[in-house]
């Protein structure tokens, strides 16, 4: 299990998991909400690096928000960079995966000096993979009308908590390759339950305006970017055109997997975080 903590900094109190030793590493995602089981996407960190999960603004036990731009990403880096100081780190890494892996992108851009590298995958760099038909969230992907429904389902409170495991399940076997890896993926300890405040403010209020790529190429840290070939919420060609706009980044491709290769190649993947470390 990871230890779990709570900080206070000048922006408010915020709870974090920590697990694993050596160079400081800070791992979140943009709406979900964790625990002292961890997530599966931050474990292979801990082997190598001191990783600290936090919980954003209305997550657990983190402070809520007191207004809805306490949501954003550009709120997300600056709590982020609290907790950073109140901890006393000059710097940290950031991973995050999928909307993390955006949040990763922005914090580069927002406090470059204040990370030693970023690790983001399953990404894009705009609001353009709501347009690519590829994509699970595109109109014109033949998924895109039940992975409305099954949002719209999650949102409520009057879905009932076994109704809402079949759709957890239903949107996740969109999101792998394999569907026959699902019972092995899911049977790891794991925590990241949607927050639906924080979705929503990502989806109808700051995904319209967002567009990172005019800003990418001033970002100079290292960057691992990664994705799965097959990924069905992010094409892969969204996480290679980030890669390419940064002058120190490198683009890693998971063959086999959809969006979720930490978990559909794992073995793999702990090699990408092996070479995370040598720089």
């Amino acid at each position: 299990m990871w230890e779990q903590h709570i900080i206070q900094t000048e922006r408010g109190n915020f709870e974090y998991f920590h697990k694993g030793t050596g160079e400081p590493m800070c791992v979140t995602h943009l709406y979900s909400e964790f625990n002292e089981r961890g997530n599966t996407f931050a474990l292979p960190f801990t082997e190598h690096y001191s990783v600290f999960l936090v919980n954003l603004r209305g997550c657990g036990k983190s402070d809520m928000a007191e207004q809805d731009a306490d949501y954003s990403m550009e709120a997300a880096v600056a709590d982020l960079e609290a907790i950073r100081e109140a901890l006393g780190f000059d710097k940290w890494a950031f991973a995050g995966h999928s909307t993390g892996g955006m949040l990763a992108l922005k914090y580069a851009i927002m406090a470059e000096r204040s990370l030693t590298k970023i690790v983001a995958g399953g990404l894009c760099a705009s609001s353009d993979y709501m347009y690519h038909p590829g994509s699970i969230y595109c109109r014109e992907n033949p998924n895109n009308k039940r992975i409305l429904e099954i949002m719209r389902l999650l949102d409520s409170p009057d879905t009932p908590i076994e109704e809402r495991r079949a759709l957890g399940k239903e949107w996740f076997l969109m999101s792998i390759y394999n569907e026959n890896q699902y019972d092995q993926i899911v049977s790891k300890p794991n925590s990241g339950k949607v927050v639906s405040a924080r979705l929503n403010y990502f989806s109808y209020v700051e995904l319209k305006d967002y567009d990172l790529r005019p800003a990418l190429p001033n970002v100079t840290l290292p960057a691992f970017i990664y994705s799965g070939l097959h990924d069905a919420q992010c094409p892969h060609v969204f996480s290679k055109e980030a890669a390419d706009l940064m002058p120190n980044a490198t683009m890693t491709t998971f063959e086999w997997s959809n969006h979720n290769p930490f978990g559909e190649e794992e073995e793999k993947f702990k090699e990408f975080v092996i070479k995370t470390c040598s720089s």
